[in-house]
């Protein structure tokens, strides 16, 4: 995970850039709240940026309350993640975001997460199978909005992962901050907690007793149904009116 996280940008390396990748990655919870950043040395080298570049998007992020720097012996820059996150910005991107280009993203989730359950049932150990299974409770038992974002991310990143896949792990930390974080926004209609985690645990047992085509099918339906719920939330607050593209099936 920390490997799909800290990997060199593909563009040419814009504060705003790294920005946006720590902060989804505090979003998602890949980074937890009092983590310890690395060095701006190390950080700028892992990212692909120069250390200027580096310390501009440290700057922005300390503004908005993602990043504490502490001076002295023991300082450093430090997480500071909040319990949830601003909600009226992923409001705002539900509200600007076409049917069409949430069904474009559906798309391509369904061919990453598709892939990494069939291969995650080749290949998950015995640990991951845990993780997956101890995640599903994590969802079951979170209350309030950055909570279910991030162990309803982090099981589907922890799927990517035991696909044993670098690439299908990257694309899934960008697909789960573009389309989770609005699943869970408090507006109606709202997503059944217990679907959610029921989808989940059918997909972690079909991983866990290595049925690859079970699975696969399993996290494709999942990912169908979310763009359902997404896309009925869109509607409901743009009251179904302007939005080329309504048409999901």
């Amino acid at each position: 995970m920390r490997a799909a996280l800290i990997s060199p940008l593909n563009a040419r390396g814009r504060a705003e850039e790294v920005v946006e990748r720590i902060s989804r990655a505090i979003l998602l919870g890949l980074l937890v709240d009092g983590e310890q950043l690395p060095t701006e040395a190390e950080f700028a080298d892992q990212l692909g940026v120069s250390p200027m570049t580096l310390r501009e998007a440290l700057a922005i992020l300390r503004q908005q309350g993602l990043v504490e720097t502490l001076r002295g012996r023991n300082g450093g820059s430090f997480v500071r993640r909040p319990e949830d996150p601003p909600l009226a910005p992923l409001e705002e991107r539900l509200r600007s975001t076409t049917v069409s280009e949430l069904r474009d993203l559906a798309d391509e989730q369904l061919a990453v997460s598709g892939t990494a359950a069939r291969l995650a049932a080749e290949r998950a150990s015995a640990a991951n199978v845990r993780r997956l299974l101890h995640l599903v409770e994590q969802l079951a038992a979170a209350k309030g909005v950055g909570a279910r974002i991030r162990a309803d991310s982090r099981f589907h990143l922890e799927v990517a992962m035991a696909s044993q896949s670098e690439r299908l792990t990257r694309l899934e930390v960008s697909l789960q901050a573009e389309l989770t974080a609005l699943l869970w926004l408090p507006l109606e209609p709202q997503p059944v907690l217990e679907d959610v985690v029921a989808e989940h645990h059918a997909i972690a047992v079909a991983i866990a007793e290595e049925d690859g085509e079970r699975a696969r099918n399993l996290a494709e339906r999942h990912v169908e149904r979310n763009l359902r719920r997404i896309v009925e939330m869109h509607l409901g607050v743009t009251g179904g009116l302007g939005r080329e593209g309504s048409d999901v099936s």
